[in-house]
């Protein structure tokens, strides 16, 4: 049985056109699936219930079941949600009330069960990859999330941060985004969108001809290919210098600024040194380094974050030699918030 959360307005269309019913319908039920977060079919209250009986027969709403749901004192909230197939993926909800950045809720989705990448400091690469997500199960984050919440200020921005490697679930990725965005679903605005890889450089060449206005952000980590290797395994397949010819061809052709992310683990790849490598890595590049503390995750023990006051310098350290720096703002600290956890104990346990 297919999904209905994974259907655009035209896969509708042509679905009633099969069913021998009225086009309409279609945007009818694009409302009800993609804007008003139905999580069951009989809540279509204006289709026909001979309609309504040949969607059950046929198809699912492909709704999730939120297996844990843990809130941190900082607003955070972390799900842990239940597939169809009895497979476990999380969601972070980022909770900001304008004290240091504009007030908006932001959620951190996954786009794959597990990850293949197998980067050391992070919980989802310890598990290896399952399986990809569906367009539904992607986007179904966001409305399970929504209809949780149950308040004013849904979900306005989305990150594809979460567990897996966006990349490489690229084509239903940029169509849960062309759902997310459309006016009739959650209308929420591209450019609120990120895509975050570690690096896949083929994938960054067809995000360019894609021509989307979302924000792409690199996984960077570290400065040089010895240290990046060390805790990101696709270096050795594409390698720093490859990745960032990508980078440059991927501004020149999109006219976009790019992201970068950092995570600063100490006594790892915080030093002076450290500064002066980024900033030649990232010359003639018009973009952003997010600077995060390390989240410390089990079986990356070793991995500390620095102190705040050594954060502080290594970023002022960065904008002294021209690098625009600044530091991500910590969230559920107290909850576990790195994406992974929370799936690799219910796994302990099962």
């Amino acid at each position: 049985m297919s999904e209905l959360r994974s259907c655009d307005l035209r896969s509708l269309e042509e679905m009633m056109q099969q069913l021998q019913q009225p086009s309409f319908r279609a945007k009818q039920i694009f409302g009800w699936v993609h804007q008003k977060n139905i999580t069951d079919i009989t809540q279509m209250s204006n289709i026909g219930k001979n309609l309504l009986a040949m969607l059950q027969n046929e198809h699912t709403l492909g709704v999730m079941q939120l297996e844990k749901r843990q809130v941190s004192a900082d607003g955070t909230e972390k799900y842990l949600f239940r597939l169809s197939d009895g497979e476990f993926i999380e969601c972070v909800l980022m909770r900001y009330r304008g004290d240091m950045s504009k007030a908006r809720n932001t959620l951190c989705v996954s786009s794959q069960v597990g990850c293949a990448m197998g980067c050391i400091f992070c919980a989802t690469g310890q598990s290896g990859l399952v399986r990809n997500l569906s367009v539904g199960e992607i986007v179904g984050q966001v409305y399970e999330v929504n209809a949780l919440l149950g308040e004013k200020m849904p979900v306005g921005n989305v990150v594809f941060m979460g567990m897996g490697e966006p990349l490489l679930n690229l084509d239903n990725v940029l169509k849960a985004i062309e759902l997310l965005n459309d006016v009739q679903g959650q209308n929420i605005g591209i450019r609120r969108m990120t895509i975050s890889t570690c690096g896949i450089v083929p994938q960054i060449a067809r995000l360019a001809q894609a021509q989307k206005d979302f924000v792409l952000a690199i996984s960077l980590h570290a400065p040089n290919d010895e240290l990046r290797s060390q805790i990101m395994p696709i270096n050795e397949q594409y390698p720093l210098a490859m990745l960032m010819n990508a980078c440059r061809e991927y501004q020149r052709v999109t006219k976009k600024r790019l992201s970068f992310e950092y995570a600063l683990i100490k006594g790892f790849n915080d030093q002076e040194k450290h500064i002066k490598q980024l900033e030649m890595l990232l010359k003639g590049l018009d973009c952003h380094l997010n600077v995060i503390p390390v989240n410390p995750v089990a079986g990356a023990g070793h991995f500390q974050k620095p102190s705040r006051e050594y954060i502080s310098r290594f970023v002022q350290g960065l904008k002294k030699v021209g690098v625009n720096a600044s530091i991500r703002e910590e969230k559920g600290k107290d909850i576990d918030g790195a994406c992974g956890q929370l799936r690799g104990k219910i796994k302990e346990l099962s």
